[in-house]
């Protein structure tokens, strides 16, 4: 049975993985400082032990975006993922400026209400961004960093030009077109393959929740995330491993090198004969350079 806040389509998913991670979505209600009624924010936990670790996805995607990687890291440790704020199927409440100054302070009251211990922050393309702002405003919440081919080098949205009315929801209905999101979709891998209508579904799902075209269109307006400083990314403490797929087509692999000097302790790893989502194309690799980061043992993750 999956969740009954999950829009009917959810039933349209084919791989177990992702199947397995949309049943065990979770809800909670998140009060925040953003305003006077709670924000029941959706998540997932799998595993104990160990330092938690908690995931962040990236621009205009939910926790399903790591339905490969999530499961293999629970192994060992206890694990999180969290739709951000406007994103994913946590509830967009209106009367919320979305921008990454709200993302930042519902992610801090998530963490503070259900976890409340350092983690290893986890954040991927756009998460990577959000995850080195929170690291930033809240040292004490992250233990240690890790950046998956991580946004935050290059500021803005190629889509703020189109944010006002009416091109703004035109803007919105083009992104939610079926054909450019698998387009966008096969940029993302190496392996095309991996392109395929579960994945479609996956990345798309979360387009019928309510009000998903206005919180869009808020976070875009806000302007997204600016462009950090290296003076800023350089006033990261923790550890950070930096992991960045080898033929990364949307980033590229200029940043990967920006983000290892930038940030004081920090390593870089490339990941092999992967685009820009090795959590979703190499996530036994992935989950492997995580865990031993995190202070595991290594082994062959099946």
């Amino acid at each position: 049975m999956f969740p009954n806040f999950l829009p009917t389509a959810v039933e349209q998913l084919t791989e177990p993985t992702s199947i397995a991670l949309a049943r065990s979505i979770q809800t909670t209600a998140i009060a925040t400082p953003l305003t006077n009624q709670a924000v029941t924010t959706t998540f997932v936990k799998q595993g104990c032990g160990g330092t938690p670790i908690l995931l962040i996805h990236g621009f205009d995607s939910s926790v399903l975006e790591f339905r490969r990687l999530l499961p293999l890291l629970s192994e060992d440790n206890e694990t999180w993922a969290v739709d951000l704020l406007g994103f994913g199927f946590t509830d967009r409440l209106s009367g919320i400026a979305y921008s990454p100054t709200a993302i930042k302070t519902h992610l801090y009251y998530f963490w503070k209400s259900l976890i409340n211990q350092p983690v290893i922050l986890v954040g991927a393309s756009m998460g990577g961004a959000t995850a080195i702002d929170f690291t930033l405003a809240y040292p004490e919440a992250v233990k240690k960093l890790v950046l998956i081919d991580s946004a935050g080098l290059a500021g803005g949205s190629p889509l703020s030009k189109f944010m006002f009315s009416p091109l703004d929801y035109l803007a919105t209905r083009f992104l939610s077109n079926m054909k450019v999101r698998d387009r966008v979709s096969r940029i993302g891998y190496k392996n095309q393959t991996l392109a395929s209508i579960d994945a479609l579904c996956c990345g798309a799902l979360h387009l019928q929740m309510p009000s998903w075209n206005q919180a869009l269109i808020s976070f875009t307006k806000s302007g997204g995330y600016s462009a950090f400083r290296f003076t800023a990314i350089s006033k990261i403490v923790q550890q950070t491993l930096i992991l960045w797929g080898d033929s990364d087509k949307i980033l590229g692999t200029k940043d990967a090198i920006r983000f290892k000097r930038a940030i004081p302790h920090s390593t870089l790893t490339w990941i092999q004969d992967c685009g820009h989502l090795p959590h979703l194309e190499q996530p036994q690799i992935t989950a492997q350079h995580i865990l031993d980061f995190c202070g595991q043992p290594i082994r062959l993750l099946a």
